[in-house]
């Protein structure tokens, strides 16, 4: 017959010995808000201790459109944005009109978290105001090409060439534009200008 083995015992004076608890692994620290949201908050709150209700809306408004993940800020732009509602006589805060460089910030931010219908209804709001505002095009020409219209985004992004040849390599390295590599129109049409000494070159308005 087998004999057991005989647990072990603790000396005479010692504690009996104890098994280590796994710690908890830290908490990983949120991310910080994107810089941008902090702007548009921060011009918000400047304008909303100065009660000029009409100037703190938009940059509220613009902070809830753009940046729908940012819940740190969201809540409290929700909330500031009502009293803008409240408060303002002059006009409702629900109808004040972005800025043209507000509904920019708010177009790339949208079209950065994937809210794309969002970011195309933002940039033909500046279309609207200004037909030929080549970072508008630009981003209407990403939101086609992510959804694979082809045809459509070559033209706004021939357009955005036609204003800023030197969009051509941002083009070419802009992962919206991905699906335009299948097709050798694409490549063509970002061949990077070729711009003879002492030309001037003008600064694209970029993303």
């Amino acid at each position: 017959m087998a004999k057991r083995k005989p647990l072990a015992t603790a000396a005479d004076g010692d504690s009996p010995a104890r098994t280590a608890r796994p710690q908890p692994a830290p908490l990983a620290a949120p991310a910080p808000p994107a810089h941008e949201a902090v702007l548009l908050f921060q011009r918000g709150m400047e304008a909303l201790q100065r009660h000029a209700y009409t100037e703190a809306a938009p940059a509220f408004q613009a902070l809830v459109m753009g940046f729908p993940t940012e819940r740190a800020l969201l809540d409290r732009a929700r909330v500031y944005l009502g009293i803008c509602e409240r408060e303002s006589t002059k006009r409702p805060a629900a109808r004040i009109a972005l800025t043209l460089e507000e509904r920019l910030t708010a177009a790339t931010a949208a079209l950065n978290n994937g809210e794309d219908h969002q970011a195309e209804e933002l940039a033909r709001s500046v279309l609207g105001d200004d037909p030929k505002h080549d970072l508008a095009l630009y981003l209407l020409a990403a939101v086609h090409a992510r959804r694979g219209a082809t045809s459509d985004a070559l033209d706004l992004l021939a357009k955005v060439i036609a204003i800023s040849p030197e969009t051509c390599a941002q083009a070419r390295s802009d992962e919206d534009f991905t699906p335009l590599h299948a097709d050798d129109a694409f490549w063509r049409l970002t061949e990077p200008p070729i711009v003879s000494p002492g030309s001037a070159r003008r600064r694209p308005r970029g993303r």
